[in-house]
């Protein structure tokens, strides 16, 4: 059987059953009796709990618009492709050869859902405590600052990329207005692209509303291509 020792150690948690990390490792395209995808169910709805939970005692001061906002930037395909390839988790994967050669082990979308069955099958053996240790702990190793305009810091600057290589040309971002009171307003903001408006997105901060309309400009680009 193969040594999981380096991945256990860096993951803080050393299986009993090993048939359980094996089968979370386990891509489906591997054609062996058993996969990843079942761990993978459970673990997306571990994560959601535990990192809810994580940045509900965090963030005492933020509303619940805020706290759902900052944990889909965590329980995401980034994020959980972020905590794998932190420990390694991509050199460890059952795959296909033809899945090998199409650099599966750096692909996001493996890499995500391996970690999210690999967390699935710590709770299955260890339970919800020693799963929001190590999920504690890797938050907080890979994020020194856990707050919306850092993990969402790169939307902007993505699509300028994207729209640069694409068209030719950079968003503009209008600002359409602001409501409520001044101790708590609300800011719209536009994207403009080729005199079309792609997106509209409202924030607590002229920033975070372009932060969050750049976010859905780059979802409709990719939708269209």
């Amino acid at each position: 059987m193969e040594d999981f020792s380096t991945l256990e150690d860096t993951l803080g948690y050393s299986f009993d059953k090993k048939q359980l990390i094996i089968e979370a490792l386990t891509h489906k395209s591997s054609k062996k009796p058993y996969n990843n995808e079942r761990l993978e169910f459970l673990g997306d709805a571990v994560l959601d709990l535990v990192v809810g939970e994580y940045l509900f005692k965090k963030f005492e001061d933020k509303d619940e618009g805020t706290l759902s906002k900052i944990r889909a930037a965590l329980v995401s395909e980034d994020g959980f492709t972020k905590l794998a390839k932190a420990i390694n988790l991509g050199e460890y994967l059952y795959l296909s050869s033809a899945e090998e050669n199409n650099r599966g082990r750096s692909k996001k979308s493996l890499l995500s859902n391996a970690f999210e069955a690999l967390l699935g099958a710590v709770y299955l053996e260890a339970g919800l405590d020693t799963t929001k240790e190590i999920v504690t702990k890797m938050l907080e190793r890979n994020y020194p600052q856990i707050d919306l305009n850092t993990l969402c810091k790169d939307y902007k600057t993505t699509l300028q990329e994207i729209t640069q290589a694409l068209y030719g040309v950079t968003p503009t971002y209008t600002m359409l207005g602001s409501s409520g009171p001044d101790h708590d307003k609300v800011f719209e903001v536009a994207i403009i692209l080729n005199d079309k408006q792609i997106s509209v997105a409202k924030g607590k901060s002229k920033k975070e509303a372009q932060q969050e309309a750049a976010q859905i400009a780059l979802g409709v680009i990719k939708a269209e291509k």
